[in-house]
């Protein structure tokens, strides 16, 4: 409309007024957006997962703009990747934008500073990757679509003993994380209950960049198989110097490790790196999934990544809360979620439990060829 049909409208008689301004206002514009609010790790120190997590979110909103006839906003604050700046996310989500759903964040720690607030106000959280038990222990309205640590650390076992028929391991593991002590202790209790012996275990701090001594120690002990639950820019670092100092065998890792600087920053050190991890493209098995991969690669023009996957994951599966809920309120929404059964994700097929975990399958993806390349699917 030109400047002179605005001024036409300003003075027509006021019943012609109000006639062409309903006419104007579309029906998605008239109804009142619900509003789903993340709050995820844009700057800092593990921004890398959500530059692709994100991704994957925007990609499924515009799959998926409206539910129940409404339009749906998307409010998302930055964590910083902070413990505090996740609380205060949670915060202003709740409080200042009136989300009645939230996507968690990538990581359990911040998660876990988000959840308490979002479990006192009664507000749905949903997170992507947060695998401590933890997180959705004692809380009614706190959910994930991932898998939980101590099945990633017993799947890892496994591989180790039945597929790469190690009898020893050395564990390498980050101190300073939660889900890198974690997993170590997982897979060393698994190990050993199925016959495998620790010959070593050193830790070290989030930015040490030398593994000088910690890989002294795993080397005089020869291991079959070194697992590091490691986040990507460590475990890179780690097989560059573990290969330097000659030692070739298996290199067993988890889900932070699945990120392309893994293999940009490790090279060929990296190859052959298997993880336990929640996706890969050459695994996807329903129509969502297949749906998602074309429209995210279009729009993209990048290869769906893991994190996008379970980011969109996510934001699916509130939205289909929300729907079957037949409302916006909160705690129906809740209520819904935790009636979730089969539902076809990107990353497969997710069942919620009432406790807030998910039952699904397990991705097995390794580094060949500067690759991830998928292995098998462990189903739950």
């Amino acid at each position: 409309m030109q400047q002179n049909d605005i001024s036409a409208v300003i003075y027509m008689a006021p019943t012609v007024m109000v006639a062409v301004y309903m006419a104007l206002v579309s029906p998605a514009c008239a109804a009142e957006p619900i509003v789903i609010g993340a709050y995820r790790p844009m700057t800092g120190a593990v921004a890398t997962y959500d530059q692709m997590g994100w991704t994957g979110i925007s990609v499924a909103k515009k799959m998926e703009p409206t539910v129940l006839g409404r339009p749906i906003a998307l409010k998302l604050v930055d964590t910083r990747s902070d413990k505090v700046e996740a609380e205060n996310a949670v915060s202003r989500l709740i409080e200042k934008e009136n989300a009645v759903a939230i996507i968690g964040e990538m990581i359990s720690g911040n998660t876990l500073a988000g959840a308490d607030h979002a479990e006192r106000s009664g507000i749905p959280m949903v997170s992507p990757t947060a695998t401590n038990p933890i997180v959705t222990q004692n809380r009614k309205f706190i959910f994930r679509v991932c898998f939980i640590d101590p099945d990633q650390g017993r799947i890892a076992a496994k591989l180790a003993k039945e597929q790469l028929k190690a009898k020893t391991a050395a564990i390498i593991f980050d101190i300073s994380q939660d889900y890198c002590v974690a997993l170590a202790a997982f897979f060393r209790r698994e190990f050993k209950k199925r016959g495998g012996k620790i010959v070593s275990e050193t830790k070290f701090k989030t930015g040490d960049t030398d593994f000088t001594p910690q890989l002294s120690s795993i080397k005089r002990a020869k291991p079959d198989v070194i697992y590091a639950p490691i986040y990507y820019t460590e475990c890179a670092l780690m097989a560059k110097q573990a290969r330097e100092q000659g030692m070739n065998m298996p290199i067993l890792s988890g889900d932070r490790a699945q990120a392309p600087e893994l293999i940009k920053r490790g090279g060929k050190a990296v190859e052959d790196v298997y993880l336990t991890t929640h996706f890969h493209k050459a695994a996807i098995n329903t129509e969502r999934g297949k749906k998602f991969q074309q429209v995210f690669e279009k729009q993209t023009g990048k290869e769906l990544s893991a994190f996008d996957a379970m980011g969109a994951d996510a934001y699916f599966i509130i939205v289909d809360a929300i729907r079957r809920a037949g409302t916006a309120d909160s705690g129906k929404i809740r209520d819904a979620l935790a009636s979730t059964k089969d539902f076809g994700g990107v990353s497969g097929k997710i069942t919620l439990k009432p406790d807030g975990n998910a039952i699904k399958s397990m991705v097995i993806n390794r580094v060949k060829d500067g690759k991830f390349e998928y292995v098998t699917t462990i189903d739950p």
